[in-house]
């Protein structure tokens, strides 16, 4: 072999494993969206099919304005007709003598319809103007689902042609996806689930996420603060970046009295708080109080941003004494066992109609909880920074956190008062945070 190509074949192999290493998530190893094709009966010149969006994803959920879904036909396929869905642009059907496609383009593009709309333009799992749960959060409501008319196509397992290039908007850009594969035919029960029927043809696409496909900047911060430490740990500057520092609007600006203000744009960009992180999320974690056998943490979330709602936001941590959470206060609470052995990760929800939208900037853009855990004694300690999380996610990004020298320092002479001194100062202490921080 010749030397330089024995050089040069390991770091092929770094660079092949990075890139298709890219969307893997840690805490969610096993997270994808999942599109299954199931072709249900034969036409004249083609096939209907009724597809499923399945979003495996444990804490990523697709929020409004919803998915956007594209591929491009292999052949000259046209689609007659949508139910629950509807693609975007009719193109060019000027061939078409009488009945006219739905869709005559090369690459459609597919979104969901709203709520609402009649019900013979329904199927199950649609109309949800493309919103999708994450599967941990809500199951049932993890799926979209729409059925489509495809002419000019093979009638038959042998001459049709799977789509090809697929693309996944959820609503913005993160998700790649690989090509579809015929799979073995889905299997239904009648609505009596006494027999069984299956599609004609089955095919999925798998479609994963990437934060560095969106940004190269985070989209949230982390800060930190402790009872025994009149420190308070902001977000690293400039954590989600300051490209957009000039747009910003401070919190007391006579702007934000303008009409239309909080009005989002439809190329969704943000209208941020100024502050020295610029990021429109900030997660601020608090060691409240240190009992004898429990510890207390609060947790804040707040939104910077004027033109956004965070619907059925999810807020995941990792943090080694998660294996032992007691109680959680006014959030909905679940741990996640990504590698079955290991439980220190959890993920934090809001309460259905109660919590579960997140305000855009304002009196009203936050979300508390406080979150008891029982000690282990072998492992709890104050010291060297342990009582703060080792990740944080928000709707399933990861936040920039601060750097592990500016955490608050237990002080020496705080070690033998340390209970009784967390039991009279940590109310007042964190209200000050959340006031002034």
């Amino acid at each position: 072999m010749n030397p330089t190509n024995s050089t040069l074949w390991p770091i092929f192999l770094l660079i092949i494993f990075f890139s298709e290493a890219e969307a893997y998530d840690p805490l969610d190893p096993f997270g994808n969206i999942t599109i299954k094709w199931d072709v249900i009966s034969w036409t004249p010149d083609g096939y209907v099919a009724l597809v499923t969006m399945n979003n495996f994803q444990m804490y990523r959920h697709i929020m409004s304005p919803g998915w956007t879904l594209g591929w491009g036909w292999a052949k000259k396929e046209v689609i007659w007709s949508m139910v629950g869905a509807q693609a975007t642009e009719q193109g060019d059907c000027s061939k078409f003598k009488g009945n006219v496609p739905h869709c005559c383009k090369r690459n459609p593009i597919v979104v969901d319809l709203l709520p609402g709309v009649p019900y013979n333009q329904q199927i199950a799992n649609c109309c949800k103007g493309g919103v999708v749960a994450s599967w941990g959060q809500d199951p049932s409501s993890a799926v979209s689902s729409f059925q489509v008319s495809v002419g000019l196509a093979g009638t038959s397992n042998k001459t049709v042609k799977l789509p090809k290039n697929f693309t996944l908007l959820g609503p913005g850009p993160g998700y790649t996806c690989g090509p579809a594969k015929i799979v073995p035919s889905t299997v239904y029960l009648t609505p009596d689930r006494r027999r069984k029927t299956q599609a004609l043809m089955t095919w999925n696409v798998t479609c994963t996420y990437s934060q560095l496909l969106v940004s190269k900047h985070p989209s949230c911060c982390v800060s930190f603060s402790s009872f025994y430490n009149d420190t308070i740990t902001p977000c690293p500057t400039c954590s989600c970046g300051c490209q957009n520092k000039k747009d910003c609007i401070m919190s007391n600006s006579n702007k934000l009295k303008m009409v239309g203000i909080n009005t989002p744009k439809k190329d969704n960009t943000p209208l941020l708080q100024c502050t020295h992180h610029m990021c429109p999320i900030r997660v601020h974690w608090h060691v409240k109080i240190n009992y004898k056998d429990y510890w207390r943490v609060k947790i804040a979330v707040t939104n910077f941003n004027y033109r956004m709602n965070y619907t059925q936001w999810t807020l995941v941590a990792q943090h080694p004494n998660l294996n032992n959470v007691t109680q959680v206060f006014s959030f909905d609470y679940k741990p996640l066992v990504p590698y079955q052995s290991i439980n220190d990760t959890g993920m934090f929800y809001g309460m259905k109609f109660y919590n579960d939208l997140l305000m855009e900037a304002g009196n009203f853009g936050n979300v508390q909880t406080e979150v008891l855990l029982k000690k282990d004694k072998d492992t709890f300690t104050l010291k060297q920074g342990w009582a703060f999380p080792r990740k944080i996610y928000f709707n399933g990004d990861e936040c920039q956190l601060p750097p592990p020298d500016a955490y608050p320092v237990l002080p020496n002479s705080a070690q033998n008062n340390l209970i009784s001194f967390s039991r009279n100062s940590g109310t007042m202490f964190l209200l000050f945070v959340i006031i002034f921080l």
